[in-house]
């Protein structure tokens, strides 16, 4: 795995059955009195297949602590932070792979209520403010949304730029995905970002936080003595879709 930063403004197992000594099939025992059973409730939904709160998930050696996210560590990954240039805070986390990237931010959300439907009407007012079209769908990870933005490709014809905007929202925290690249169109493309994506563990803390408060990242600690090279600096408001990869040509 690869870190640089950036500056910016299951299978379920059956026991065999066997004779119970004592105990007929209707789970009495002879004497006829019925045996407590104690259940473990099934876990489904966000809790099963992710992305995961730090209470649902553990995270052993193999992931990287970045703070408010661990993410697992995959061959061929590059990982990215972009920091605000003013304050110096990490804003959010790229995560490179086979052509496709996915940044994430990760967010504090009351207790009784999500964020993500409200933030997907904010990018589609902002997609469509900047000449672009919006696409609901139901997807992987529940609603999202596909943008495209008028661009121009390295030729000077003419294109759009495409992002696949995925939102979660867990127990006091909203996970907010971009997938560009390949991953933000192609199915088979998508499925190791998808992967990366699911397998993120968010870290809430128990501090209190007002809603749509960043949730605080880091510099990896086994990587924080290394020398880094610092990347172009971007705004966090600045277009999520312009790599050069996700253009398309028009026609």
């Amino acid at each position: 795995m690869i870190f640089g930063r950036r500056k910016k403004n299951q299978e379920t197992s059956s026991a065999a059955e066997a004779p119970v000594t004592g105990q007929d099939q209707d789970g009495q025992d002879q004497d006829g009195q019925v045996e407590a059973v104690e259940e473990t409730p099934a876990v489904s939904g966000r809790a099963a297949t992710g992305p995961f709160d730090v209470s649902e998930k553990e995270t052993p050696e193999g992931y990287v602590d970045l703070g408010a996210l661990r993410i697992a560590a995959t061959e061929n990954l590059q990982l990215r932070l972009e920091v605000e240039e003013r304050t110096k805070r990490v804003i959010a986390v790229t995560l490179d792979i086979n052509g496709s990237n996915l940044q994430l931010q990760a967010f504090a959300a009351p207790r009784s209520e999500g964020l993500w439907d409200e933030i997907r009407g904010q990018i589609a007012a902002s997609v469509g403010s900047q000449g672009g079209t919006v696409e609901e769908r139901a997807g992987e990870f529940g609603t999202e949304l596909i943008a495209k933005l008028p661009a121009q490709t390295p030729d000077g014809r003419p294109g759009f730029r495409v992002a696949r905007f995925v939102g979660v929202d867990g127990p006091r925290w909203f996970l907010r995905g971009v997938f560009g690249g390949p991953a933000a169109m192609d199915p088979q493309a998508a499925e190791p970002v998808e992967r990366l994506f699911r397998n993120v563990v968010v870290v809430r803390g128990d501090h209190p936080l007002p809603p749509r408060e960043l949730l605080q990242l880091r510099l990896p600690k086994d990587a924080a003595g290394k020398k880094q090279q610092p990347e172009e600096p971007k705004r966090l408001g600045d277009d999520p879709l312009r790599r050069g990869p996700e253009i398309t040509h028009i026609g």
